[in-house]
């Protein structure tokens, strides 16, 4: 599409305006665009007979050379079998390409201007995809090492093995996983878990399904008491449930809190 209005960009179309009645107008195949209404006499404005003739009641450049050139933006779906899309003509488009310029000269320069741009992306991506899965696996070790020292934290009371630890570990998922492995690990299990997330405390609360049912202890209920230290909220499900807060000095009292709980 592009391609075609620029072609009859620069061939300097002028434009060619009658009035004429609409039963005219639509002999001479004029389109009416967006479901508006006309009156018995219409505007027809065209650009080449073979190329656009529309009804139309507002303004139009004299000739399709001062356009100066037609740049697509954005293309999005409307409804179904309908597009819209979003252009710039004239000194806009120019404004467009020098943007588009610079940026592209700024990412030359953080790739040390080398040559082959698209070349040098690609290169970086797949650097950051590899490291990405070193993380990961840091991360899965990391996750593990402190698992088993919780496991050596266990403490039984009144037929309920407690875990409640704050550790150090800036991976939410992470500490969802270690969770789930201590449940599935041992039985009748409360385990509470607070860490710092990203610069932010969090309190996670995974309860066995036997105590749920049979003590009637719920993770949700237990970890909007605790959010309250750190200036948070959260919730979840009666066996499961995760918060955050605002004040990271107020953790360790979350901590202290679940203590006392069991």
């Amino acid at each position: 599409m592009k391609k075609i209005v620029n072609t009859k960009v620069r061939e300097n179309i002028f434009s060619n305006i009658q009035q004429m009645t609409i039963d005219d107008a639509k002999k001479t195949g004029a389109m009416a665009l967006f479901g508006e209404k006309y009156g018995d006499v219409v505007r027809v404005v065209e650009f080449d007979k073979n190329y656009s003739i529309e009804l139309c009641g507002g303004t139009h450049v004299k000739a399709t050379g001062q356009i100066g050139y037609f740049k697509i933006t954005s293309e999005s779906a409307v409804a179904a079998g309908i597009r819209r899309i979003e252009a710039v003509t004239s000194v806009k488009a120019e404004e467009f390409f020098n943007e588009q310029t610079a940026t592209l000269n700024e990412v030359k320069a953080l790739l040390k201007n080398n040559k082959d741009v698209i070349k040098s992306l690609s290169n970086l991506v797949e650097e950051n995809n590899d490291l990405q899965k070193q993380l990961q696996s840091l991360l899965k070790e990391k996750a593990q090492s402190i698992k088993q020292t919780l496991l050596s934290k266990v403490i039984a009371k009144n037929g309920i093995n407690v875990i409640v630890e704050q550790i150090s570990f800036d991976s939410a998922e992470e500490i969802k996983n270690i969770l789930f492995e201590i449940r599935n690990q041992i039985e009748n299990c409360v385990c509470v878990i607070g860490a710092e997330v990203k610069g932010k405390p969090s309190i996670s609360v995974i309860i066995d399904d036997n105590l749920v049912k049979d003590k009637n202890l719920n993770a949700g209920n237990i970890i909007r008491d605790l959010a309250k230290e750190i200036n948070g909220g959260g919730g979840g499900q009666p066996f499961y449930a995760q918060a955050g807060g605002s004040k990271l000095e107020g953790l360790s009292l979350a901590i202290e809190k679940a203590k006392a709980l069991f």
